[in-house]
């Protein structure tokens, strides 16, 4: 069947086919929110529909320009989204991906509202990072506000517990096996410890900081999340955020970022 539209004609496959990209653009939209790629894969976006839209008017000599970026746009989005390919690779490679309800809720019902950061207990933060603070007892703690941090989360152990001061003291405690790494803290509930976070390749990066702080300013350069540390050799407090770091703050401050984060 035909539907004549001025100066186009369309299939019911057409129809088929505008639908299937609209999901593929939502998926791809759904794997880099929250990180920095989102702005790059929005710029891409924007190029390859202005390059459509100049094909469309026939202007010949823009169009043969812009091809030529087209043309190497697959090489370029390999080289800018390696880090996001991978993860969609194993996300797809992982069992259960295609279970039925998972395709329904991933892939035929679209969520266009925004997602606000959760509410978290700022208090048993504050409390258990000043506690292990003055027992100088390492830790590294991740929140996510709006970015989806599941590829991280699968690093480690599930755990998927309400926020405590005395959980986090335990999880953190230097004989407990689970001790190495983050802790990932979704809403109010901790999802998972001992995962493993990208690290910063800032050379500008102080030396006398460890890979606790390197891996506190790396997933926040890599998502939107928040990342607090507490120094194993000074007891000093960081809080990491948008790919900057702040050491060495009391309690009061780290309560009045927090607050600024998940109370307005």
């Amino acid at each position: 069947m035909l539907f004549p539209l001025n100066f186009i004609t369309l299939r019911w496959l057409d129809g088929i086919d505008i639908v299937l990209v609209a999901i593929l653009i939502y998926q791809l939209y759904k794997l880099v929110k929250g990180t920095v790629a989102i702005n790059i894969f929005i710029g891409i976006l924007s190029f390859y529909f202005l390059w459509l839209i100049v094909k469309v008017l026939k202007m010949q000599l823009l169009s043969s320009i812009l091809g030529q970026f087209i043309g190497v746009g697959v090489i370029a989005i390999i080289i800018v989204f390696q880090q996001e390919l991978r993860r969609f690779l194993l996300v797809i490679g992982t069992t259960g991906f295609f279970n039925r309800d998972k395709i329904k809720k991933g892939l035929l019902i679209f969520n266009w509202t925004q997602k606000k950061p959760q509410a978290v207990n700022v208090n048993a933060l504050i409390k258990a990072c000043s506690s292990m603070s003055e027992t100088f007892t390492g830790a590294l703690i991740v929140i996510n506000t709006s970015s989806d941090l599941k590829f991280y989360t699968n690093t480690g152990d599930i755990i998927d517990a309400i926020v405590s001061k005395r959980l986090i003291e335990s999880i953190f405690f230097k004989n407990n096996p689970m001790h190495d790494g983050a802790i990932i803290i979704s809403g109010n509930r901790i999802k998972a410890c001992r995962c493993v976070l990208p690290v910063t390749e800032n050379n500008a990066f102080p030396a006398h900081l460890g890979m606790r702080h390197r891996a506190a300013l790396g997933i926040t350069e890599a998502s939107d999340a928040i990342a607090i540390v507490v120094s194993e050799q000074t007891g000093g407090i960081s809080f990491s955020k948008s790919g900057e770091l702040k050491t060495n703050i009391n309690a009061d401050e780290l309560k009045q970022l927090l607050e600024e984060e998940f109370q307005n």
